[in-house]
């Protein structure tokens, strides 16, 4: 009965994996305001009332595919920072995975998914909650990194608050222009002053190497999911 339960529960995470992927690449398509649970339901191939059975509105199933690819996001990036010795290194993995494309073409990378949850965070208030969850989970990696590093004699003794919080506002400045693909700002470009920008701020060296490795083209969000 148990291994039944078992197989049947991970089932249902797949069934329910599958409808969340598809919500995402009808928000990328669409935008969120004109995706339909009919569409996902067929997108997925499964039913309208099986959509509804496990998210119960529209509005659910929509806010839990924007949460459902922030902690896939974050899940990633921890494992990845984890393996980096230095605070400078870890520092710039994030910064990394946050402007530099590796060539996936997954709706869950595509930077069009908050440019849609910005819009419509100014009048949805369980969108708002969403960007304001994800944009304190930023800030907070970000100042946890320096003041560990603080601690650890590696970064120069700034306010860790104010830089996360300019850091993080700088990354998302940068959002625009990469999702619209401005020639202008190309995301190498963008993460190069990103960087500049941190290592004049926290007082370490930086080599710039990072951006000629991982150089390409796209507007997407740089996790590969393989």
């Amino acid at each position: 009965m148990k291994e039944r339960a078992g197989s049947a529960g991970g089932m249902a995470g797949q069934r329910r994996a599958l409808m969340l992927h598809a919500a995402l690449e009808l928000i990328v398509k669409r935008g969120y305001a004109d995706t339909r649970i009919a569409e996902v339901a067929k997108r997925a191939g499964t039913s309208q009332g099986l959509v509804i059975y496990h998210f119960k509105s529209r509005e659910r199933l929509l806010t839990q595919a924007l949460e459902y690819v922030e902690d896939r996001w974050y899940a990633i990036a921890t494992r990845r920072m984890a393996a980096i010795a230095t605070s400078a290194g870890r520092l710039e993995e994030f910064i990394a995975l946050m402007c530099l494309p590796e060539g996936g073409d997954d709706a869950e990378d595509s930077w069009l998914l908050y440019l849609d949850l910005w819009a419509q965070s100014a009048r949805n208030p369980a969108v708002a909650a969403i960007r304001q969850k994800i944009d304190d989970r930023s800030r907070e990696t970000i100042r946890s990194l320096v003041l560990a590093a603080q601690a650890a004699g590696e970064f120069a003794a700034v306010d860790a608050d104010d830089f996360a919080v300019t850091l993080s506002a700088l990354l998302c400045g940068f959002v625009v222009p990469i999702a619209l693909e401005d020639p202008t700002t190309e995301p190498s470009r963008a993460f190069e002053l990103s960087m500049q920008y941190a290592s004049d701020r926290l007082g370490f060296r930086w080599g710039g190497r990072r951006a000629a490795e991982r150089a390409g083209g796209g507007g997407g969000r740089a996790v590969q999911r393989a």
